[in-house]
């Protein structure tokens, strides 16, 4: 077995060429090495191919470095910030379905539970306190707790949450690198990881439905072991589940994005599932057998046409690398542009990144993929690296980078930058009045991170329907 650091070195690797392969910054790849943070299952496959060493070996390496990583940074500082309880600001609305969302980063998920007016999100609970501060912006009913989730006590969730009709959430990737039965750990079981402290509360609070989203490549760690597991602790519990794997784009997102979606309900029913309304082109990161949510063509009627980039950000003034703009461009809206302006009057987040004249040179050079690139122009990089996403279809996924070309496809289709935090947020269907809080960078990894609100309503109207 050997460590990242090690291999990295043994090849003479800079942390930079590294980061840019793996298309993670420097400083995450840092702290993967330095045992703070292990990497997610599709970064572990990355740097494993990279590094030319198995995947397990690297896996067991990084898991033994974390175990004996120095506290006081990464992970262990986080924990250093948490800050408790935050009431909320305004009183819960008589009769809506209370939400808690566990995991719930800015809130993007959740607040589209709310769009369907059915649905009022009354606490939420995250490690990182940006993240809960855009949360407490677009949640004013919602109480917040910043902590981790494996050392909150249930009584204080289950009396700031208000007894919750529906639990949602979605672990970070990190958490399934050991995914055990409930049969095999309890509740204050240290080696518990955050999808087993899902898994517990949703046992314990029980409500009527949960909502569990993920990436795609849960299905495939360790064979499909890892979610067979986490599929048997909630059945355990005695929630009837099923799961699907959706693309955002088939139901009217700008984006192609995959998520893993499981639905449980405690009361043996079965959930049906939303139909999709838009048809896209796209190879999915889903295996054979992945239950990917899609309609037959012979028993449908057609469906419309995917968004593309250019629906979603047409209205948005054009401005160079290193400026912003904060008015709207006087032209006619289309339908999502206008969803997503909803009265909106004053532009925000609206401002590129001050690209190098390196970079600036590489964007101008830059086709569909890298290797449109003349030849030395680049020394690494996945082909998606320093390319243009097309004007007429959806975006590819965004990263938490998007704004950085050297990490994913991201040039705007026609103008010589990367993407601006607002044109990422209307992409990932966050609404212009959406509030976030933070340094531009945090906002740019908050929207890059996101399960976006549309996909949140596409569930919530599905469960409304039946519940």
């Amino acid at each position: 077995m050997v460590d990242i650091r090690s291999r990295r070195i043994e090849m003479g690797l800079r942390l930079r060429d590294l980061a840019e392969q793996v298309a993670v910054s420097e400083s995450e790849l840092s702290r993967w090495e330095r045992g703070f943070a292990l990497p997610c299952h599709a970064s572990f496959e990355a740097l494993s191919r990279i590094l030319e060493v198995g995947v397990d070996d690297i896996v067991n390496a990084q898991q033994q470095h974390a175990e004996r990583a120095i506290p006081g940074e990464g992970y262990t500082t986080r924990l250093q910030e948490t800050n408790g309880v935050s009431p909320r600001r305004q009183a819960i609305a008589s009769g809506k379905r209370k939400v808690l969302d566990l995991f719930c980063g800015c809130g993007g998920f959740s607040h589209g539970f709310e769009q369907t007016g059915d649905f009022q999100v009354t606490c939420g609970l995250d490690l990182m306190g940006d993240r809960i501060e855009t949360f407490r912006l677009n949640h004013h009913a919602a109480a917040t707790i910043q902590q981790d989730i494996r050392r909150i006590s249930l009584e204080e969730v289950d009396r700031v949450s208000e007894s919750p009709d529906l639990v949602i959430g979605g672990p970070p990737c990190q958490g399934f690198s050991s995914i055990r039965p409930f049969r095999d750990c309890s509740r204050d079981d240290p080696r518990n990881n955050l999808f087993e402290s899902f898994a517990w509360l949703v046992a314990e609070l029980r409500p009527r439905w949960f909502v569990l989203e993920n990436v795609v490549g849960l299905l495939s760690h360790r064979r499909g072991e890892s979610f067979a597991t986490l599929v048997e602790s909630f059945e355990e519990a005695g929630y009837v589940t099923d799961w699907r794997v959706i693309n955002a784009a088939n139901f009217g997102l700008p984006q192609n994005r995959e998520r893993l979606i499981v639905v449980g309900n405690r009361e043996g029913r079965r959930f049906e599932w939303p139909l999709p309304t838009h048809e896209t082109e796209h190879r999915s990161m889903a295996g054979p057998g992945s239950r990917r949510l899609v309609v037959d063509p012979l028993f449908h009627s057609p469906l419309e046409p995917a968004l593309t980039v250019m629906d979603a950000i047409h209205d948005l003034p054009p401005v160079d690398a290193g400026e912003g703009a904060s008015h709207y461009l006087d032209v006619t809206p289309t339908e999502y542009e206008r969803e997503m302006r909803a009265g909106c009057t004053t532009l925000t987040l609206h401002r590129s990144t001050n690209h190098t004249k390196r970079m600036l040179e590489i964007i101008r050079a830059a086709g569909s993929n890298r290797a449109a690139l003349p030849k030395g122009l680049t020394n690494s990089g996945f082909s998606s690296c320093y390319s243009r996403l097309a004007a007429d279809r959806p975006a590819v996924t965004l990263t938490v980078n998007f704004v950085h070309p050297a990490s994913n496809k991201c040039i705007h289709p026609v103008q010589d930058r990367a993407l601006t935090p607002r044109e990422g947020a209307r992409l990932q269907g966050f609404p212009d009045l959406f509030g976030f809080a933070g340094s531009r960078t945090s906002i740019v990894k908050q929207i890059g991170n996101a399960v976006p609100p549309l996909l949140g309503q596409v569930i919530a109207e599905s469960l409304s329907a039946q519940w």
